[in-house]
């Protein structure tokens, strides 16, 4: 009989070896390109989580500052807005009295009730520095001690200058004059930097 020509296919057929040998150690060769794959795509994985960690905790902190840096032009700005509201004060208690009734005068009135709603709407309130209140670091700045007031020492005799709070932060320091026991600043007074 005239042998047959073979195909191609038979020809790749016939080359493979599938002894039991050779497919074990394909297997085991195949089992350890799969694990290093495993190990690289796990590597992959915690880098990309790391990233993406990283990425967000970024965008958290730039998002903060940008906030921040808001927050404190906006502080700025109401601050200057209360140097304007302090000359509105003085200027509203040095009126004449023969000026109280004007409409003008009331017209002035009212642009100061505004401004302080303003400011209330931004979240600043006036710090309570009413005389015969006693005298908090935190909120309150001394510029003066008052001997022989009548009051307790370290009572609020008399707020010079309105302070403020943004929110639950001290804006500015409410500036004030503050009772003093007449024998601590005789005694204060009396010993001279010099001498000591």
């Amino acid at each position: 009989m005239p042998e047959r020509r073979r195909t191609r296919g038979q020809e790749r057929a016939d080359a493979i070896d599938i002894s039991p040998t050779a497919l074990l150690g394909q297997i085991e060769t195949l089992k350890g390109e799969l694990e290093a794959a495993r190990t690289g795509s796990d590597e992959y994985l915690a880098a990309l989580q790391r990233e993406r960690a990283e990425f967000q905790n970024f965008r958290r902190r730039t998002a903060e500052e940008r906030l921040r840096e808001l927050g404190l032009a906006g502080e700025d700005l109401i601050r200057k807005v209360l140097a304007v509201a302090d000359d509105f004060d003085r200027a509203i208690e040095a009126r004449p009295p023969s000026i109280a009734q004007d409409p003008w005068f009331e017209g002035i009135a009212a642009i100061d009730r505004k401004l302080r709603q303003l400011l209330e709407s931004e979240g600043v309130t006036a710090i309570d520095a009413t005389a015969g209140k006693p005298f908090d670091p935190r909120e309150h700045e001394a510029i003066a001690n008052v001997p022989d007031t009548g009051r307790a020492e370290g009572e609020i005799v008399e707020e010079v200058r309105r302070g403020y709070r943004l929110r639950d932060r001290v804006l500015r320091p409410a500036l004030v004059a503050v009772a003093a026991n007449t024998t601590d600043i005789t005694d204060t007074e009396s010993r001279s930097p010099l001498t000591n």
